[in-house]
């Protein structure tokens, strides 16, 4: 049941971020790299996280 909650968490984070600055007007190219950059990184680092939590529980 924990483990559903993180991922429902996790996943709902993630798409609330991205579709925050889905909506942020007038981004130019490198803004929007930069963005992208940065939410790749923070879903390789939410994986990492999960992938931790679902061992540390088993």
């Amino acid at each position: 049941m924990r483990g559903r909650f993180v991922t429902g968490l996790t996943a709902g984070m993630i798409l609330g971020a991205a579709a925050g600055l889905m909506m942020m007007p007038q981004m130019d190219m490198r803004t929007r790299r930069k963005v992208s950059r940065a939410s790749n990184r923070i879903i390789h680092r939410a994986e990492a996280l999960l992938n931790d939590l679902r061992d540390y529980t088993m």
